[in-house]
C-alpha cells in the first residue's frame, strides 16, 4: 500500500473511531442511565430500582470472562466487537416497546439489563486491544485524550437531553412515552456506532503471545500478596460504595419528589465535575504517583453521601454532586493507573476480565444488602438516611485496608490513561473503563538502550 493510501486509511479509522465514541456515548447518557428511573415508572418499586443498574452488570461480566477465549477462536477482535454492539442495540428494543404498552414484568427488565451489559462489557477487552492498535504510538495520548472529552460531552449531551425530553412528556400526562422516545434514540445510535465500527480496519489480529488464561491461571497471577491486598482493597470499597449507591434514584423521584429535570442536572453536576477535574489529578498523579492518589480518592469518597443524611436543600445537594464528582475522578484514575502499572501487558486482557467480574459481583453484593435493608426498614425518607449513613461508615473502615503498595516500575503518566464512559450514576458521576495502549510500554532498559 502506498504511503498516500496507508495515511488515508489512518485518517479514515480515526474519524472513524472518535464519531463511534460519540455514537456510543450519546446511547449511554440517553439509554441504559435511565433503566431505574423506568422501572419506577412503571411502578416495580424502589428496591427494583437499585438492583437494576447494578445486578445485570454481573451477567456482563460473566460474559466478559469469555471474551479472551470467544476472541482467539474466532481470530478477529473486531467481529466480536461488532457483534456484541449490535446486540446492545437490539435490547433497546422491547424496552421501546414496553414504554409504549405501559407494562413489563421485572423478570424481562432484569432479561433486557443484563443482555445490554453482557454485550457492552463482553465487548470492551476486545475493544480495548484492538482500538488502540489502530492508533501510531506518537498519536496516542493527544488522540485518546481529545476522544475521551468528545466522548463525554456526548454522554453529557445525552444525559442533559433526555431528562429535558422526560420532563416534558411527564408534564404533558405521557412519561412513559418520553421512555420510548429515549430507548428508540439510544438503538439508533448503537446501530450507527455499529455500523463506524465495522468500516474501521483491523491491522493486528489477535496474536499468539496474546495468551487467553483460564480461570485458574488467571486467580493465581493475581494472588500473590501485593495483589492480593489491593483488590481486597477495591472490592470492599465497592461494597460499601454499594450498599447506597444504587438507591440515589429512587431517594430522589420518590422521597424528594424531584423533577426529571431536577434529577438530571443534579446527575449530570456530578458527571460534569468529574470530567472537568481529570486533568488535574492526572497531573498530581504524575508527581506523587498512583498510590498516593488512591489513598487522597479514597479519603475523599468517605463522606460523599454524608449530605443527603443532613439536607434536602437542592442548593446544598448540588454543591455535595460537585464535591462527589471531584473526589471520583481522583479515585477511579488512581484506581485505574494502579491497576495498569501493575498487570503484565500480555496478560492484561484477561486479567482485568477477571477483575471486572470480582468488581461486578461486590457491586452486586453491596447493592442487594442494601435492596435487602430498604425493603426491611419499609417506606419513607427514614431508611435511605440510613442506607447513606451505613455506607459511610462501612467507607470509613475500609481505609484501614488500604494496602502499602511498591512504587510502579514504569512512570505514571503525566496525562491519565483515556477512559470510555459506560454508564453515569447519581452519586458517582459516571462508571469509566480505560482504555489501553494496544502495545507494551518500553521498559527503562529498552529506553537507555534506544538513547546510547
Amino acid at each position: 500500500m502506498s504511503a498516500k493510501a496507508s495515511e488515508g486509511r489512518l485518517r479514515g479509522d480515526l474519524a472513524k473511531s472518535l464519531w463511534d465514541g460519540v455514537f456510543f456515548s450519546l446511547m449511554v447518557g440517553l439509554g441504559e442511565t435511565y433503566l431505574p428511573a423506568f422501572t419506577l415508572a412503571l411502578g416495580h418499586g424502589d428496591v427494583l430500582a437499585g438492583l437494576v443498574a447494578t445486578v445485570p452488570m454481573l451477567a456482563g461480566s460473566i460474559l466478559q470472562l469469555a471474551t479472551p477465549r470467544a476472541v482467539h477462536r474466532i481470530g478477529s477482535r473486531q467481529r466480536w466487537v461488532v457483534g456484541c454492539a449490535l446486540l446492545q442495540a437490539m435490547v433497546f428494543v422491547p424496552l421501546c416497546v414496553a414504554s409504549l404498552l405501559g407494562a413489563l414484568s421485572p423478570f424481562w427488565l432484569f432479561a433486557a439489563a443484563s443482555g445490554y451489559w453482557a454485550a457492552g462489557l463482553g465487548s470492551g477487552p476486545a475493544w480495548t486491544a484492538w482500538v488502540p492498535s489502530l492508533v501510531p504510538r506518537r498519536l496516542r495520548s493527544s488522540y485518546f485524550a481529545y476522544r475521551t472529552r468528545a466522548a463525554q460531552a456526548a454522554v453529557l449531551v445525552g444525559l442533559v437531553g433526555g431528562g429535558l425530553l422526560l420532563n416534558l412528556a411527564d408534564a404533558r400526562g405521557y412519561p412513559l412515552i418520553g421512555f420510548a422516545a429515549l430507548f428508540g434514540l439510544a438503538a439508533l445510535f448503537r446501530l450507527v456506532s455499529s455500523w463506524l465500527l465495522a468500516a474501521q480496519s483491523e491491522p493486528n489480529r489477535p496474536a499468539a503471545s496474546e495468551r487467553p488464561l483460564s480461570l485458574v491461571t488467571a486467580f493465581v497471577r493475581m494472588s500473590g500478596r501485593e495483589h492480593r491486598q489491593l483488590f481486597a482493597y477495591l472490592l470492599a470499597v465497592q461494597v460499601a460504595v454499594q450498599v447506597s449507591a444504587p438507591y440515589f434514584t429512587p431517594y430522589m423521584l420518590g422521597p424528594l419528589d424531584l423533577s426529571y429535570g431536577q434529577y438530571v442536572l443534579l446527575v449530570a453536576t456530578a458527571f460534569f465535575a468529574r470530567i472537568v477535574t481529570l486533568p488535574f489529578w492526572g497531573r498530581l498523579a504524575h508527581r506523587l504517583g498512583a498510590s498516593a492518589l488512591l489513598w487522597i480518592g479514597g479519603l475523599g469518597i468517605t463522606p460523599s453521601a454524608l449530605p443527603w443524611i443532613l439536607t434536602e436543600d437542592l442548593r446544598w445537594l448540588f454543591a455535595s454532586q460537585v464535591y462527589a464528582g471531584i473526589v471520583w475522578s481522583a479515585y477511579e484514575l488512581a484506581m485505574f493507573l494502579v491497576l495498569f502499572d501493575r498487570l503484565d501487558d500480555e496478560e492484561r486482557t484477561s486479567l482485568l476480565a477477571l477483575y471486572n467480574f470480582a468488581n461486578s459481583a461486590a457491586l452486586a453484593l453491596g447493592s442487594l444488602c442494601g435492596g435487602w435493608l430498604l425493603a426491611l426498614l419499609g417506606p419513607g425518607a427514614q431508611p435511605y438516611l440510613v442506607l447513606f449513613g451505613l455506607s459511610t461508615g462501612l467507607r470509613v473502615a475500609v481505609l484501614f485496608l488500604r494496602p502499602r503498595m511498591r512504587p510502579p516500575v514504569p512512570p505514571t503518566p503525566a496525562e491519565p490513561l483515556g477512559t470510555r464512559t459506560i454508564a453515569v450514576r447519581p452519586s458517582l458521576g459516571s462508571i469509566d473503563r480505560p482504555i489501553l495502549p494496544a502495545e507494551p510500554a518500553p521498559k527503562p532498559a529498552e529506553r537507555s538502550a534506544g538513547a546510547s
